[in-house]
């Protein structure tokens, strides 16, 4: 379930609501590119400013939509263990396929909180549970042996995505892990890098933009086809790398608008690109060949 491209696809606002139609239209664009899944509400979702009428309605529509076509991986996660229970228990019930699951973020638990929080969450529904790891964003980082004993303890925690940046890190879980344990790559410019150490896939924000490259780019190292795999990893690179000059999602959406897929509208905190950042964006959409000078 959890291999391929998954893109991590935004929550298009309209007037400050969430645009449902375009929305729809988003998931349309993605499955007709190759994308491999579908990851509704997480960080570039823009989970943490939706309310919880709209984090549930965002994850039906994207469920609707999608018509069982590819998995959908619903962002069920949050810094209170119950409430993380009941959006992963509200998913399952709308026909999720699995929940994708943040670490408790400000609260920054020990790794034994973490241990029974992931294990209360999984133990709270029968479907798959993908952990999501990214110490830069939550301020605590899960150790491999905490994955380990997850994933030996609760049948259903069947991966993670890991945004730690650090390879040693991803190859100390996939050594620890039990056989089939998945490792997903959580930043686009790793992606080439975690399938040569055993990943399976990525839970990309390039794909809300280039989601054939980058369905592609993993198809590629599936096949064996390393040459092509290392190609396609240079081109997008640079693209890439403007997609975070500033705070996930600002860029996207911003170049999301600029591409006319959707409007550019973030919620504060996020806010509009410096005009200097905004500039180098602009160049690489063109030297990538998305946009017309």
């Amino acid at each position: 379930m959890f291999k391929g491209s998954i893109v991590a696809i935004v929550t298009p606002f309209r007037r400050g609501k969430v645009d449902e139609e375009r929305l729809r239209d988003l998931i349309e664009f993605q499955i007709k590119n190759g994308t491999s899944g579908i990851a509704p509400c997480g960080t570039t979702g823009e989970s943490a400013t939706l309310t919880f009428d709209e984090h549930e309605k965002v994850i039906e529509i994207t469920i609707e939509q999608v018509n069982k076509r590819v998995p959908v991986i619903a962002g069920t996660g949050s810094n209170s263990t119950e409430e993380a229970i009941m959006l992963t228990r509200q998913a399952a019930s709308a026909g999720a396929d699995a929940s994708l699951q943040i670490a408790p973020y400000y609260n920054r638990p020990t790794q034994e909180g973490l241990y029974r929080h992931f294990k209360a969450v999984a133990q709270s529904v029968k479907i798959p549970i993908l952990l999501y790891n990214i110490a830069s964003r939550t301020g605590v980082n899960i150790e491999p042996d905490t994955i380990a004993a997850l994933a030996k303890e609760c049948k259903n925690i069947s991966g993670v995505k890991e945004a730690s940046g650090n390879l040693d890190q991803m190859s100390r879980i996939k050594a620890l892990c039990p056989k089939g344990f998945q490792l997903v790559s959580g930043d686009d410019s790793l992606t080439l890098p975690v399938l040569s150490v055993g990943g399976t896939g990525v839970i990309s924000v390039a794909a809300n933009i280039v989601p054939r490259e980058t369905a592609s780019l993993v198809a590629a190292f599936e096949k064996g086809d390393i040459k092509k795999a290392r190609t396609l990893h240079y081109k997008l690179l640079p693209l890439i790398k403007s997609l975070f000059l500033e705070t996930n999602p600002i860029p996207v959406k911003t170049a999301m608008g600029l591409l006319n897929m959707c409007e550019p509208d973030l919620r504060l905190p996020m806010c509009a690109m410096s005009s200097v950042n905004l500039a180098k964006l602009k160049k690489s959409l063109v030297d990538y060949g998305l946009l017309k000078k």
